[in-house]
């Protein structure tokens, strides 16, 4: 497939997505930037909300998983699904009664000013570098089978997809996205599908025939009961509910979305709803994955991990109109995760740090002004986020990103839980410093735990590198800490409140 045919398909995806954003943003102001005039409908919300959930990661990665841990990955799946309820009955029901436009509000109204600042704060951190690790992942495989043939830099394509996600949310917010995020995941999973049916062809297999060769190939197994694995069942799910709750439930962008929504009933059926279609999507992505990688044994190329989708699409093993499906796709997946957040942290920012909504002496044109300006700015960041994972350029970045989410979420987890269900009185002062804390000690933790990674990672010389992991042994027994370091952040964070309040008098 020519390069420049890939591009000109890229090119018309996006003045597709303009011309919706123009569209939508008719008549905006900043509280249809910001929650959407709370006249979201529910049904587009949740369809709108799988692309956003799911991301370019999810549709690159997640097939490429399943080499390695067959379709370990619905353990963690299994989880998001528990957690989706909570988030659907616990914590929809109280910011629908604060009636917040952020959801930090309520740190606000529970603990104090500080507290109301650090969690608006560990949300910009955590998502800043998770969305711009998303963009590079999509951007990087743009620019290798794309845009490298066409000499074009790969700073210059940076720099033209946020140009273009800035142009399509700069006045319509949440308002446009909810309509931008619909179309996306409509082309997201259509290529999905398209894609498996295309393999599945290739092989000759019916569904039966499917699940049969899966399963003998041993990529249908779900369940990991080594219990010193980090991949460990009870692990994974129980992580994985808590991953929806910390980073759906307590998070601005996603939450920004749902509170959009008229009534309390209509955004808790977008929750579980976008929970029931998860479980079917992940389910679709590992059996794509399983195609995947029995077809790759068929033509006898070894593509393994993140690099199997796009090599396989984009080479010269599946047509021409596989490869176009493929990219639209991928650019659909990337899209709904980098303009939510983009989004979400211009309204964080504007509302929670530099409280606009509670400035009654600047005029609607000087706050619009302001908004424009943190929108831009966060626009730079993300350039500089996306150019600085193209300098560390290491194929395990996500991984690493995964983990700090962990660090980042746990003491926002650890508030807004202190926060729910208990009654104590917070020393709202000193609620900075535990969060702070809280994850350099689960760190050191993590570090002792996993000094394999960390001394392969940081280079470490063999002499540090042997002692480090001998006292891993030593301490942890073989023991591994997987995506739990996200609820150990969190109680450790609840424990740091609890020595800094006392019991409330009423």
């Amino acid at each position: 497939m020519s390069p420049t045919i890939l591009f000109a398909f890229v090119f018309g995806y996006f003045l597709l997505l303009l011309v919706v954003a123009w569209y939508t943003s008719k008549n905006s102001n900043n509280d249809s930037f910001f929650i959407g005039n709370r006249n979201s409908n529910w049904m587009l919300v949740a369809f709108g909300m799988v692309g956003t959930s799911l991301s370019g990661v999810t549709f690159v990665s997640v097939p490429g998983t399943v080499g390695a841990g067959a379709f370990g990955y619905y353990q963690v799946v299994i989880g998001y699904f528990i957690g989706y309820f909570a988030i659907a009955y616990i914590l929809l029901p109280l910011y629908y009664r604060m009636n917040v436009t952020t959801i930090y509000r309520f740190l606000e109204e529970r603990f104090g000013p500080v507290s109301y600042r650090t969690g608006a704060l560990f949300f910009i951190v955590s998502r800043t570098l998770g969305a711009t690790a998303r963009m590079f992942l999509v951007i990087n495989i743009l620019q290798i089978f794309i845009l490298d043939a066409m000499g074009i830099p790969f700073i210059a394509t940076a720099f033209v997809m946020l140009l273009l996600i800035l142009l399509y949310t700069f006045e319509g917010g949440v308002k446009t996205i909810v309509y931008t995020d619909t179309l996306q995941t409509t082309f997201m999973l259509g290529g999905l599908v398209v894609c498996i049916i295309a393999i599945m062809n290739k092989l000759d297999f019916g569904i039966g025939d499917t699940f049969n060769a899966l399963s003998a190939s041993g990529y249908t197994k779900i369940f990991n009961t080594d219990i010193n694995s980090s991949g460990f069942f009870l692990k994974q799910i129980l992580g994985g509910a808590f991953i929806s709750i910390a980073m759906t439930g307590l998070d601005q962008e996603m939450m920004q979305k749902n509170i959009s929504v008229k009534t309390l009933a209509g955004s808790q059926k977008n929750v579980i709803t976008l929970a029931s279609v998860l479980l079917v999507v992940n389910l679709l992505f590992l059996m794509l994955g399983g195609l995947l990688y029995l077809y790759a044994a068929q033509i006898g190329v070894e593509f393994k991990g993140d690099d199997i989708f796009p090599a396989i699409a984009l080479g010269n093993y599946l047509s021409a109109g596989i490869g176009i499906i493929f990219i639209i796709g991928l650019i659909s997946a990337l899209f709904p995760s980098a303009d939510g957040a983009l989004t979400a942290m211009t309204s964080s920012f504007c509302v929670d740090i530099l409280g606009m909504q509670k400035d009654s002496l600047s005029t609607d044109k000087e706050k619009r002004k302001t908004r424009l300006t943190v929108h831009l700015s966060f626009a730079l960041l993300f350039f500089i986020c996306v150019l600085g994972f193209k300098w560390i350029d290491d194929k395990s970045i996500i991984d690493v990103i995964l983990k700090l989410a962990g660090y980042t979420y746990g003491p926002l987890l650890g508030l807004f839980a202190f926060g729910i269900f208990t009654k104590r009185v917070l020393q709202d002062k000193r609620s900075l410093l535990v969060c702070l804390l809280s994850p350099i000690l689960i760190f050191s933790i993590d570090f002792i735990n996993n000094a394999e990674w960390y001394t392969k990672k940081l280079a470490l010389g063999e002499r540090t590198s042997s002692s480090l992991i001998q006292m891993s042994e030593s301490i942890f027994s073989g023991y591994k800490i997987g995506i739990e370091i996200l609820i150990l952040n969190g109680i450790l964070t609840f424990a740091g409140l609890w020595m800094i309040s006392k019991k409330s008098s009423n």
